[in-house]
């Protein structure tokens, strides 16, 4: 009797046909829809002025839009909602009443403090439920306040000497 000349099993594994066929479609469909993007209007503002959130590229049948202060869309972190259906708004536990939210998705920030500093979350709810989520971010300028740098160490190694 002869020996297989080959392996013993032959054809694919079925994870192996799977991944064939996402890495085939991954390089054949490409997305039809871009990614929405926001975009903080101006860069970096100065205390006591406005800022806008602009979101560009939002495309698709949209139920909703939701604001969340941070990363992450967390209830309790939530800022402002929009229902596109009854063109309703309404806020979250972390709205100041300085939000302004317009029917696009933007968000208006109006006479903004250094506490307005940092990332902002965009939730959007689409009709297939589907969610699509962004990240904005809010740079506040103290033109009042000395400019320095701060270092944290993170990690100190003991026998390290200087």
């Amino acid at each position: 009797m002869q020996s297989p000349s080959g392996p013993a099993h032959r054809g694919c594994v079925p994870w192996q046909a799977l991944l064939l066929a996402v890495s085939i479609l991954a390089f054949w469909n490409l997305p039809t829809t871009v990614q929405f993007t926001i975009e903080s209007v101006p860069n970096n503002v100065t205390e006591g002025k406005d800022v806008l959130l602009l979101v560009h590229n939002l495309t698709g049948n949209i139920l909703g839009y939701m604001w969340f202060k941070g990363n992450g869309a967390r209830p309790h972190k939530q800022i402002k909602f929009y229902d596109v259906d009854t063109k309703a708004f309404s806020t979250g536990p972390l709205a100041t009443g300085r939000e302004t939210m317009y029917p696009n998705g933007s968000l208006l920030f109006q006479n903004v403090t250094t506490e307005y500093a940092g990332n902002y979350t965009l939730l959007v709810l689409k009709r297939s439920l589907i969610y699509e989520v962004g990240t904005g971010q809010v740079h506040v300028y103290n033109p009042g306040s000395n400019t320095s740098i701060g270092i944290t160490v993170i990690h100190k190694d003991p026998s390290y000497r200087a």
